[in-house]
């Protein structure tokens, strides 16, 4: 499936081919950190179906593993777009925020479940709204 997406600014895009099936969920306590939420969800691309425009900034990590990863961002918005080896990169680890055909890429797996929030197998339990809305009174605070 060719897929293709941007920052939030639009400074940096990019495309790529990849296989729909292999849309995984992370919770490691490293993509929460970096993701700034409880989990992220990438899918892997060949580096040869990987066209990038624009110059990510990047920051690498190193996994409980002992493994080396770039992550790469844009140095303007801040938005999280991919990760790859530093040498020698023979795939990229596309974050799915980014990529306009996200709606039609289901995760088929989750790794470091361990480190998953409780509460995150409630989401569809917790009342929502199709637009922002403020949907619990904000409790007042009595003085002391």
């Amino acid at each position: 499936m060719r897929i293709d997406g941007a920052c939030h600014c639009g400074q940096i895009s990019f495309a790529a081919e990849i296989d729909p099936t292999r849309v995984m969920v992370c919770h490691c306590t490293d993509c929460q950190v970096l993701s700034g939420g409880p989990y992220r969800t990438v899918v892997l691309a060949p580096i040869e179906t990987f066209v990038l425009r624009g110059q990510p900034k990047s920051y690498i990590k190193v996994a409980e593993s002992g493994n080396r990863r770039a992550q790469m961002f844009c140095p303007d918005c801040g938005t999280p777009l991919f990760a790859t080896a530093p040498e020698h990169p023979t795939s990229v680890s596309i974050r799915l925020g980014c990529v306009k055909q996200r709606a039609q890429l289901t995760p088929a797996a989750q790794i470091w479940q361990r480190s998953s929030m409780p509460w995150v197998y409630e989401l569809d339990r917790i009342p929502g709204s199709p637009e922002q809305q403020a949907l619990l009174p904000i409790p007042q605070r009595t003085a002391l």
